[in-house]
């Protein structure tokens, strides 16, 4: 008997109480079964933290113990309480709510506002950069985009930590933050942020919780309104409360002690944002009778990742190191992970891509491949790697699931459908649920096979072929569930964004991949300056850095691929190396004992295929690269791919380039891709004033890699030529 978190999608209904308890591990139905007084679980990553605290909820009720009205779950993403919320209902305990901290404080604010201040309450602004704007254009202060983003940034973390403006410098300096501007601007601005918000009748999320605890804190009568509704709290991810946070859930409890948390101190990386391992490392100090139950059984991951991950814990210091839990692998064994050295950032990103197409091409679902960096930035290198090489994508972080136009139609499709159905000539000859979908969504561009390429027509149809499998699964666990039933799903769904899963590998950010999971993780960019960040000074920021890495480590399943480049553009000087964090632990580094770096499991060099088939080096070292015209040495990636600076003359064939694009806009449409992943504006540029001969001087120009000469070489080279795709001449 094993538990595990990655289970059916749908469960079918325990039929008791005793039942909710089948399959935990001896520690999960500790949790499950501790029902009463102060509850902390130290849960490492895969250890089934939701699963245990899911089964503790639902047997309380299916019990009779809890009230489901009674019992209050919070959860930092409205994800996350989505997920929280349909595994309660699979087991029977519907009901129960399940918030984000902000979701449940702005329920509250708009039932007691009229009551406790009266009128109706300010409007929320969703986004308030634009108010920080304004407010520094008020204090005649300028700020760049960037400034003007970490300046947002500096303004919410002193509202969650209970930071006035006249206090933040001193605050900010005591903490330890690199202010992006002089402290005392930065509280100017804030001054005026707060003022504006007043004036203009608005309030921001920080306010909403802000209020709530003012609210309750005056208004003992509304407080002991809260308190009879809500008897019990479960609080998940409670590594990552802020002050703020932590005083409105104490303002909740009273002086009772129904209250379970959950967390690993060792998977805090929100420092920034406020939050902090203080309140769970203290729990028992705050609780002496708690009782304390530690997860370290590892159902996510192999031994092989496990031993990295309890690696990369080993070698911390400090507060939240000394509270480590070291894994126990519950999976068979697996491979070792990979460590490839590459020469620059684009080699590393294509080299990633051409693995991950093997693993496609091999039979792994693209939907469990993820590609995770450290900064956004280092997105785009990623997405165009994956574009040239055919492989569908997504984007974490970006455009909403049940926000896209397609998911928008396909919805009210749907709806349509469950509503007059019986009327509708698509649905004859449909006998059961996904056949039903796949009827409906047929009209709306969805077939029984994928598009060519991985452009906006594959994405459409990615986000349509979700929405038939989450059928077939939602079927599956309920026989009679009809399409009135799916719908009422879907609409459940995108209220909290619990998105069906999407077949595309997945590019995300560390911070963002924390909660998921995939049996295929590359960590790139995984060197000295990236991993950890160049801006993380003192030892506190250098152990959050580890951290960070120990997040994503535990992320894979079955296959992790960790790589680093030792320059960031090609010819650039070889002066990185790989992140502190792995000395010892990957092969071949110091401290690491037991294998040759030429092993198996050792340290990769990149490699590519030449279009005689031949196996050769990738990108060996180069010379710097120097502008043909002044030659003055290069940088940017644009005028690398020009091999000239933006502002030298150019001598590029004008007749040329047009006839490149006007052939490009034809391979785009062919293969369903956007112009950008054939060849970019400035590659174009870069062949027309280059107008190679033969292979080797088109291989030479940046941005034709080894898939691209293969696959457009031939044609490229007839059009600098001359000749027309027929081969006719073409007239000058």
């Amino acid at each position: 008997m094993t538990a595990a978190t990655h289970s059916t999608l749908f469960p079918q209904t325990p039929g008791s109480a005793d039942a909710v308890l089948e399959g935990l591990d001896p520690e999960q139905r500790e949790v499950a079964t501790a029902l009463h007084g102060p509850v902390c679980v130290l849960a490492g990553a895969g250890t089934g933290k939701t699963r245990a605290i899911t089964h503790r909820i639902a047997y309380g009720v299916r019990a009779g113990i809890l009230q489901p009205s009674s019992v209050l779950a919070v959860t930092f993403t409205n994800r996350a309480a989505g997920e929280m919320r349909g595994r309660l209902r699979q087991l029977g305990a519907a009901g129960v709510q399940a918030r984000t901290f902000h979701s449940a404080a702005l329920r509250q604010l708009q039932y007691f506002w009229p009551k406790a201040v009266g009128g109706s309450m300010p409007r929320l602004v969703d986004r308030k950069v634009q108010l920080v704007a304004d407010a520094a254009a008020a204090c005649r202060i300028r700020l760049d985009r960037g400034e003007l983003r970490d300046v947002t940034g500096e303004i919410e973390w002193s509202k969650v930590t209970q930071t006035v403006p006249a206090d933040y410098a001193l605050a900010a300096a005591k903490a330890g933050r690199e202010a992006p501007r002089n402290p005392a601007e930065i509280a100017q601005v804030y001054s005026a942020y707060e003022d504006l918000k007043r004036a203009r009748g608005v309030i921001d999320f920080e306010d909403v919780l802000l209020l709530t605890v003012a609210i309750l804190q005056d208004r003992h009568d509304i407080a002991e309104q809260v308190r009879s509704q809500y008897q019990h709290f479960v609080v998940d991810e409670y590594q990552d409360v802020s002050p703020l946070q932590q005083r409105l859930l104490e303002l909740w409890l009273g002086d009772r002690e129904n209250l379970c948390v959950v967390g690993d101190a060792n998977q805090t990386i929100y420092s920034f944002t406020g939050a902090t391992p203080d309140h769970l490392l203290d729990f028992r100090t705050r609780h002496p009778g708690a009782t304390v139950v530690k997860l370290v059984r590892d159902y996510r991951s192999t031994p092989q990742v496990v031993h990295l991950a309890n690696g990369l814990l080993a070698q911390a210091r400090g507060r939240a190191a000394d509270h480590r839990l070291e894994l126990i692998s519950q999976r068979t064994a697996g491979p070792e992970p990979v460590y490839t050295e590459c020469t620059d950032e684009p080699a590393e990103a294509e080299g990633a891509a051409r693995r991950i197409r093997e693993l496609i091409d091999a039979g792994c679902r693209a939907s469990e491949i993820a590609v995770l960096f450290r900064t956004n930035s280092q997105s785009e290198t990623y997405e165009q790697a994956l574009a040239d090489a055919g492989v569908p994508y997504q984007l974490r972080g970006a455009e909403r699931f049940f926000d896209r136009p397609e998911v928008r139609k396909a919805g009210v499709a749907l709806r349509g459908a469950a509503r007059f159905g019986g009327n509708d000539s698509l649905l004859d000859d449909a006998v059961d649920l996904p056949s039903q979908v796949r009827a409906v969504l047929s009209g709306e561009g969805w077939t029984t096979q994928p598009p060519a390429g991985s452009g906006a027509v594959r994405e459409r149809w990615e986000s349509l072929a979700a929405l038939v499998n989450l059928a077939q699964d939602f079927a599956a666990s309920r026989t009679c569930a009809t399409l009135s039933d799916l719908v009422a799903e879907l609409d459940e769904r995108a209220s909290a964004q619990h998105a069906p899963t999407v077949e595309g590998v997945t590019l995300a950010s560390l911070h963002s991949a924390k909660g998921l999971e995939w049996d295929v993780v590359f960590l790139v960019g995984v060197a000295e300056g990236m991993m950890p960040i160049t801006y993380a000074k003192t030892d506190e920021q250098i152990e959050e850095e580890r951290r960070l890495l120990y997040v994503g480590v535990t992320r894979a399943r079955e296959r992790l691929y960790v790589s680093w480049a030792l320059s960031r553009a090609p010819g650039g000087r070889p002066s990185r190396r790989p992140s502190r964090f792995l000395d010892g632990l990957r092969p071949g580094s110091s401290g690491a004992a037991g294998r040759s770096a030429a092993g198996p499991g050792g340290v990769e060099r990149g490699f590519t295929t030449s279009r005689a088939g031949a196996a050769v080096p990738r990108r060996a070292q180069r010379t710097p690269a120097r502008c043909r015209v002044c030659g003055r040495t290069l940088t940017d990636a644009g005028e690398l791919k020009l091999m000239r600076c933006e502002d030298c003359p150019s001598d590029m064939d004008e007749g040329l380039y047009e006839r490149l694009r006007e052939w490009r806009a034809v391979q785009a449409q062919r293969s369903g891709q956007p112009a950008f992943c054939v060849f970019t504006d400035k590659t174009l540029m870069a062949i027309a004033e280059s107008v190679p001969d033969d292979d080797a001087e088109l291989a030479r120009i940046p941005g034709v890699g080894m898939r691209k000469l293969n696959r457009y070489g031939a044609d490229v080279l007839a059009i600098c030529a001359g000749q027309d795709l027929a081969g006719e001449e073409v007239e000058d």
